[in-house]
C-alpha cells in the first residue's frame, strides 16, 4: 500500500456552546490539517506514471479546504443569536457557520468526507495545538 501526505494550516477562532469550561469563550488555534491519501497500485501510464496521485493536486486540495476556514469566527448553527450574527457581520468580521461543534474531531470527519469526494483519503488527522490532534479514518 502507497501512502501520500500533505497538510496546510488556517488560523480562526471558535467556541464551544454549552462547554463548562475555557473553551465555552471565543479562543483561537492555529490548526492544521493533515490528509493521508492511499492506493495499492501506482499510475502505469502518461505524466503520472509511478504516482498515487499528484502531490500537487493533493496539496491544492487540502489548501483550498484550509482556506475556507482561515481567519474566521467558526460557530455552530444555534449557538449565537441572529442579532449577535447580525452586529459582528455589520462590523466586517468573518463568520463561518457549520453544522456540527467545532471540534478537532469533527472537523477530522468533515475535512475526511469532503476530500473523499475526489481523492482516496485514508485519514485526516486536525491538529488544534501542536500537541493535541484528533484523527478520523474512513472504512
Amino acid at each position: 500500500m502507497y501512502y501520500l501526505k500533505a497538510s496546510a494550516t488556517f488560523d480562526s477562532a471558535h467556541f464551544l456552546s454549552g462547554y463548562n469550561g475555557k473553551c465555552a469563550n471565543i479562543h483561537g488555534h492555529t490548526w492544521k490539517t493533515e490528509v493521508s491519501v492511499s492506493a495499492e497500485t501506482l499510475e502505469e501510464t502518461g505524466e503520472k506514471r509511478g504516482m498515487v496521485i499528484d502531490f500537487s493536486d493533493l496539496k491544492a486540495a487540502v489548501r483550498s479546504l484550509a482556506k475556507r476556514f482561515d481567519h474566521t469566527l467558526i460557530f455552530e448553527k444555534g449557538s449565537l443569536c441572529e442579532n449577535t450574527i447580525n452586529a459582528l457581520s455589520d462590523e466586517g468580521f468573518s463568520l463561518t457557520e457549520v453544522s456540527f461543534r467545532p471540534t478537532a474531531e469533527n472537523f477530522a470527519k468533515h475535512f475526511y468526507e469532503v476530500l473523499s469526494a475526489d481523492l482516496p483519503v485514508k485519514s485526516v488527522t486536525v491538529y488544534e495545538t501542536p500537541d493535541n490532534c484528533a484523527e478520523y479514518k474512513g472504512d
